[in-house]
């Protein structure tokens, strides 16, 4: 059941971006809405069926309210990303902050953080999914390394694998006007208009993050399995869609690239260790396959 809704509520979300480049003025403003509250609907509905309400708390209270509490603050403050103000554009607002912003942190903090733990070693096998870790680091301490250490990993990763998506975010809702910075020196080539602070401000806060996403939401936050695969699948698709996107439809090549290379650290180690992982099952299922006799097992 979680992963026939997860799935579904993903193929809606994908069909939405996929109009994106379609539309202009106030109807693509519409439709990014309609985006960030189906992909918050998704992360943490997929949390609420596949973990308890425990860990669809600890989502919410730290991506949605920890998100809005620090735009709020960077709103009145310009700390930590910097002095900027938010249009009109993307619905209402509380403390100057669209109500929907909070809803795009927990959107992709979800997908960012089984992503990280994914990549450390934090694949259950279960029933029906065996050989879940094969390609996917260790689990546990042991050849992982000490507790800590892959504490640190973990994090590190889902706080590049969240903040680097910000490299393809910014740069568009910028270009599209739904937020503008009073002062956007320095920053990164091909990328005017938005200050390097922002991206600093996007680390730190995911740091943040990420460090108090797990002792809120428990244990069942430290492992993955097959009722994952959609929200792994939402942030490869982000990875590469966006690539492409912005690339040849939105006229973003900078930020492609920059976006293609940030959120490579995490995107490109996750797709290979899946791609090995499948290929190891297909190997123990030709394994396993019964041979006819008469017939040549090498054919």
């Amino acid at each position: 059941m979680t992963r026939r809704i997860s799935w579904a509520l993903l193929a809606i979300l994908v069909l939405a971006q996929i109009c994106y480049p379609l539309t202009t003025g106030a109807t693509r403003a519409g439709l990014t809405v309609a985006t960030v509250v189906l992909g918050w609907l998704l992360s943490v509905g997929h949390a609420l069926l596949s973990r308890g309400p425990r860990v669809a708390a600890a989502l919410i209270a730290v991506a949605t309210g920890g998100g809005f509490a620090i735009e709020a603050i960077g709103v009145a403050t310009g700390v930590p990303f910097g002095s900027y103000d938010y249009s009109g554009e993307l619905g209402p607002k509380l403390a100057g902050v669209p109500l929907i912003i909070p809803l795009a942190w927990t959107w992709m903090a979800w997908p960012a953080w089984l992503a990280a733990v994914r990549l450390t070693g934090g694949s259950a096998s279960r029933a029906g999914d065996s050989g879940a870790t094969a390609g996917g680091g260790t689990s546990g301490t042991g050849r992982g390394g000490s507790a800590a250490g892959l504490w640190v990993r973990r994090i590190a990763l889902a706080t590049v694998g969240l903040a680097a998506w910000d490299l393809f975010l910014d740069p568009q809702m910028v270009a599209e006007g739904y937020w503008v910075w009073r002062d956007a020196t320095p920053a990164l080539p091909g990328l005017p208009g938005i200050p390097v602070s922002n991206y600093l401000g996007w680390l730190l806060f995911a740091v943040l993050m990420m460090s108090a996403l797990r002792p809120l939401a428990g244990p069942a936050a430290e492992h993955t399995d097959r009722r994952d695969h959609p929200m792994v699948a939402l942030y490869l698709w982000t990875y590469f869609s966006s690539i492409l996107a912005h690339a040849v439809f939105l006229d973003l090549p900078a930020s492609a690239l920059w976006g293609a290379a940030g959120m490579s650290v995490t995107a490109v180690p996750l797709a290979v260790t899946l791609l090995r992982a499948r290929r190891a099952r297909d190997t123990r299922r030709e394994d396993h396959q019964p041979h006819r006799p008469g017939v040549d097992a090498t054919r």
